[in-house]
């Protein structure tokens, strides 16, 4: 279990299980407020860092999706302090179970039902996302349904769950996603917010995130297009051969 102090006012608390599963402890002014849980284990280093750092009470918990490895150490962090938790509100039924996620052959539970709140909306703003103190929420979906990103514009730091995978500073797309297409539509958030630092759950830090980005989308355009013209070849191969 590693703790990493990202800006004066953010934390991570992370561990590695093959890959980094990464969450975040932000300081506001009126207490903390918790990015993701993590798995089920991690509930209690959590707890710990919350009491370590002595910057007031556990506030609220903001989610970025329902995946397990995200909302495992829910239960038992509520248990110890029972806050609110959101998440975007295109998420809750997949979360709850009402609905099998994209990819899946069928429902389940990550997070019992009467416990999620939908992430407020901005009246008149077309369905805007309200901010939490200084965290502005995104939604970004393509990994899951309503996945959705933070960012907090005071460090420059964009927290964006599964968002991206990085390996060294490098942007990887995201493992199991079922429509990496619209993912990789919903990253143009990247440009948007250019943040100085973006974090992600497996694979931590990347910095110059939009430049990084643009050589993301020029290999998967280089890709698609090698794809297209090897289509093309065997479809023209298979009408010769009629």
């Amino acid at each position: 279990m590693s703790v990493k102090k990202i800006t004066e006012s953010i934390r991570s608390v992370s561990v590695w299980v093959g890959l980094q599963i990464q969450v975040w402890l932000v300081i506001e002014p009126d207490g903390i407020t918790l990015i993701d849980t993590g798995m089920g284990f991690m509930a209690k280093p959590i707890l710990k860092e919350i009491d370590r750092m002595n910057a007031g009470p556990l506030k609220r918990i903001l989610l970025t999706h329902g995946h397990s490895d995200h909302v495992g150490g829910l239960k038992k962090i509520l248990a110890a302090h029972p806050v609110p938790v959101y998440m975007h509100a295109a998420e809750i039924p997949y979360a709850e179970g009402d609905l099998a996620y994209p990819g899946k052959d069928k429902a389940m539970v990550y997070v019992e039902k009467g416990i999620l709140q939908p992430i407020p909306t901005v009246q008149g703003r077309g369905g805007e996302l309200a901010a939490f103190d200084s965290l502005k929420p995104y939604f970004t979906p393509g990994h899951s349904p309503g996945h959705t990103v933070y960012f907090r514009q005071a460090d420059r730091v964009l927290l964006a769950g599964d968002l991206f995978n990085a390996k060294r500073g490098r942007l990887i797309p995201p493992r199991f996603t079922p429509d990496p297409d619209q993912a990789l539509r919903s990253a143009d958030i990247l440009h948007k917010l250019n943040p100085e630092q973006l974090q992600v759950c497996h694979g931590g830090a990347v910095y110059s995130s939009p430049a990084k980005l643009d050589d993301l989308l020029e290999q998967d355009r280089q890709a698609k297009l090698v794809a297209e013209r090897m289509k093309a070849r065997k479809n023209k191969k298979a009408k010769q051969a009629r």
